[in-house]
C-alpha cells in the first residue's frame, strides 16, 4: 500500500515537491487554502487583461525544465519558452530620453558598458570571474543541498568551500570593486531586490543573480509565468496527484513528536508525511501548536527574525498597445537610489522610487484585448512590519500617482493616465492575508548571512518527525528556480528518511 504525503499550499515549491513525490510512488494530496493553484504565481484576470501576479522573469530554465523532465515529459509540451534579447531595458529617471538595453550576448554588452565606462569594461570581467568561481561552489556544493546535522556545513571541507564564497563583504562594496561608474553599479546590483534584500546589506555571493542573467540569458514562458503553475497542476493530475482547493489548513497535528496529518474544516486528514509550503514564518507561529515540535522557532524567534521587503503592484488595462515601448521588461531606475533602498528597509515612505514595467502581452497578444496591452508595474516597499505607514487609499494614491508621473516622462508613455481603462492593485496586506506571507513579505526571511543556507530553515524538521518544509522561507531561499531547488531538497529529505534513499550533494 502507497503511504500517503499532504502537501500544505499549491505554490511553485508545493506542486513541485507534490510531484517529485507522486512521482515516487506516494499518494500525495495538496490543500490549498485559495482556488488557484501557484501561490504567487498566479494570474489576475479583469477585462479581457491577464496579468502574472508575481514573479515575472524567468531564470535558469533548466530548473523549469527538470520537474517535467523527471517524469519523462517533454517540457515543451507544457512550458514552451523563448529566449528574451535584449534580455531588459533600463531607464535612469534623471536622463528618461536615454535608455539602456541590457543583453546577454557579451560581446554587445561589452559595446554597452565600454560606452557607459570604458575603464569600467575590464572591471566587469574581472567581476564575472569572481562571482562566477563564487557561483560554481554556491551550486555545486550549497544551494543543492540540505543542512540537516550541524556537522553537514561545519566540517572542514565544506568550510573550505565556503571560505571560497568571501560571504562577508556586501553586494554593494563587492560590485563597487570593480565597477565605478553608479549607473553600471545600479544596473548590475539591484537585482539583490530580486529576493528581497538591498544590495547595501546582502551578502556579496548574492550578487551571483546578475551573472546568470549576463550569462545564461532570460527566458519567457508563453502564457506568462502562470503557464508553469497550469502546467505543474496538470502533471501532478496526470501523474495521479489530488488537489483539493478552497481548503484553508488549520493545524498540521503532532503526536509524540511525529507528524500524522492536517486539520482541515474541523476534520482531521491523517497522512504518512506532511510537506508544508505555508510560508515558514507563519506555519510555525499558526499551524504548529505543539511547543516541542517548534523547537527554537518560538513566537519571540520567529517576530525577531529579519523579512523582506514587499512589493506594491499596480495591473493596468490600457486602451492601446505601446508600439514606442520596444521591450517586454523595462527597469526604471531613481539616481538617489541609496536613499530608495534605505527607505525600503528602513520603513519610510519612498520619495525617491525605483521600479519595473512587465508588458508580457508583448510576447504573447492573448494576454490583452487584441490591439492593447496589459502592464504590470511592481515597486519594492517596506513590508507592513517595519512601514510607518498605513496601507490605505492615501498610500495607494501616493505611489499610484508617483509612478505615473515618473512614467509620463519616458517616450511612449507620455500619455498613459489617460489611456487606463482597467485597473487594480496589490500591497503588502494582501500578500499577508492572500498567501499568509508573514507580514507581508513578499520574499520570506531576508537572506542575510545569519539567515542563509545551514542558518536558514532546513526542509527537514529539527524537532519533528516526518515533517518537511519547502518554499521561500527555507533554504536555500527565495526566486522561483531556488524554491524549485527547495522542493527538490524536501522530496529528497522525505525519501531519505523513509527509503534510507542517498542523494549524490
Amino acid at each position: 500500500m502507497k503511504k500517503k504525503v499532504i502537501v500544505v499550499g499549491a505554490g511553485v515549491a508545493g506542486l513541485a515537491s507534490a510531484i517529485r513525490l507522486q512521482h515516487a510512488g506516494y499518494q500525495v494530496e495538496v490543500y490549498e487554502k485559495e482556488s488557484t493553484p501557484g501561490g504567487k504565481m498566479n494570474r489576475i484576470e479583469m477585462d479581457g487583461y491577464k496579468f502574472d501576479l508575481g514573479p515575472s522573469i524567468v531564470m535558469m530554465p533548466e530548473l523549469y525544465r527538470e520537474v517535467f523532465e523527471l517524469c519523462n515529459r517533454n517540457p515543451d509540451d507544457y512550458i514552451p519558452m523563448e529566449r528574451l534579447d535584449p534580455m531588459y531595458r533600463v531607464y535612469f529617471s534623471d536622463i528618461p530620453d536615454n535608455p539602456i538595453d541590457i543583453t546577454s550576448d557579451l560581446t554587445e554588452l561589452t559595446k554597452t558598458i565600454e560606452s557607459i565606462s570604458e575603464e569600467d569594461a575590464e572591471g566587469f570581467f574581472n567581476y564575472l570571474y569572481e562571482i562566477y568561481k563564487r557561483f560554481k561552489v554556491g551550486k555545486n556544493d550549497i544551494i543543492q543541498r540540505p543542512f540537516r546535522k550541524h556537522s553537514d556545513f561545519y566540517n572542514l571541507p565544506m568550510l573550505r568551500k565556503a571560505l571560497k564564497m568571501r560571504a562577508f563583504d556586501t553586494a554593494d562594496n563587492f560590485i563597487g570593486n570593480y565597477i565605478k561608474n553608479e549607473r553600471l553599479k545600479q544596473i548590475i546590483s539591484f537585482q539583490t531586490l530580486y529576493i528581497g534584500i538591498s544590495p547595501l546589506n546582502s551578502p556579496s555571493f548574492y550578487t551571483m543573480l546578475p551573472m546568470i542573467q549576463f550569462l545564461y540569458g532570460v527566458w519567457f514562458i508563453k502564457g506568462g509565468m502562470y503557464t508553469m503553475a497550469l502546467a505543474m497542476e496538470k502533471l501532478f493530475k496526470e501523474l495521479g496527484g489530488t488537489i483539493f482547493y478552497n481548503k484553508n489548513v488549520q493545524e498540521i497535528c503532532i503526536h509524540n513528536h511525529k507528524a500524522t496529518g492536517i486539520m482541515v474544516d474541523d476534520q482531521k486528514v491523517s497522512a504518512d508525511f506532511v510537506v508544508c509550503n505555508a510560508d515558514f514564518p507563519y506555519a510555525m507561529k499558526n499551524l504548529i501548536s505543539d511547543k516541542s515540535a517548534k523547537g527554537k522557532y518560538t513566537d519571540k524567534k520567529i517576530d525577531n527574525m529579519k523579512y523582506s521587503c514587499s512589493c506594491f503592484l499596480l495591473y493596468l488595462g490600457m486602451n492601446r498597445k505601446y508600439e514606442e515601448v520596444e521591450h517586454v521588461h523595462n527597469f526604471i531606475f531613481n539616481e538617489k537610489m541609496e536613499k530608495n533602498l534605505h527607505d525600503i528597509f528602513s520603513g519610510d515612505k519612498l520619495a525617491n522610487a525605483s521600479f519595473y514595467v512587465y508588458i508580457a502581452s508583448k510576447m504573447d497578444a492573448s494576454l490583452a484585448p487584441e490591439g492593447k496591452d496589459g502592464l504590470y508595474i511592481l515597486m519594492p516597499v517596506s513590508n507592513a512590519e517595519v512601514a510607518d505607514y498605513q496601507w490605505n487609499k492615501e498610500t495607494i494614491d501616493y505611489y499610484r500617482s508617483y509612478i505615473l508621473d515618473t512614467l509620463k516622462k519616458i517616450q511612449g508613455f507620455e500619455n498613459m493616465d489617460n489611456e487606463i481603462v482597467s485597473e487594480t492593485c496589490i500591497t503588502p496586506l494582501d500578500f499577508e492575508s492572500k498567501f499568509n506571507a508573514y507580514n507581508g513579505a513578499a520574499f520570506g526571511l531576508q537572506p542575510t548571512l545569519t539567515q542563509s543556507n545551514n542558518l536558514r530553515p532546513q526542509a527537514k524538521a529539527k524537532n519533528c518527525s516526518n515533517l518537511y518544509f519547502t518554499g521561500s522561507s527555507t533554504h536555500p531561499g527565495a526566486g522561483v528556480p531556488i524554491v524549485l531547488l527547495s522542493a527538490r531538497i524536501a522530496a529528497q529529505e522525505l525519501m531519505h528518511d523513509d527509503k534510507g534513499i542517498l542523494f549524490d550533494y
